[in-house]
């Protein structure tokens, strides 16, 4: 009589091996959740935005500006200084029309954003916008109440 285990490693059907799938499927998970936790498009940093009772949708821009709690400014990600910003923003604007996002910490002074705006603008460029949440979902009420 043939046991279990030898009718297990026998080669008669084609099997759907279930384990690497949930293996893949947990890891486009984690992925994904990683790559959608709390940032502002453009930024590549976390902030924590103030919130508007009167908030647009973010679309997509050239440029976004983090400025973080400390001052620091962020663009893609990386670091920069006032100086590269400018250089940055005469370079883009140079290709063309440049629109802007501003999106600061809620802790951040009002100066250092207005230092911001003061680079943007020296650039001639007037298309720029403020990042803001949603004061409603912050607060816990549902869209359209």
């Amino acid at each position: 009589m043939r046991s279990r285990t030898d009718r297990y490693f026998e080669a008669d059907r084609a099997r759907i091996e279930v384990i690497p799938m949930i293996d893949i499927m947990m890891f486009l998970l984690v992925f994904f959740i990683m790559i959608t936790i709390d940032t502002i498009a453009g930024s590549g940093i976390a902030l924590d935005i103030p919130s508007s009772k009167t908030p647009q949708p973010l679309k997509n821009t050239q440029i976004t500006i983090g400025v973080v709690k400390d001052g620091a400014l962020y663009v893609k990600g990386k670091p920069i200084t006032p100086e590269a910003l400018d250089e940055l923003l005469k370079a883009e604007k140079e290709k063309g029309k440049v629109e802007v996002v501003i999106a600061g910490d809620k802790e951040v002074p009002l100066q250092k954003l207005l230092d911001v705006m003061d680079v943007v603008r020296a650039n001639d460029i007037t298309n720029v916008g403020i990042a803001a949440g949603d004061a409603k979902r912050a607060a816990g009420v549902k869209p359209g109440k």
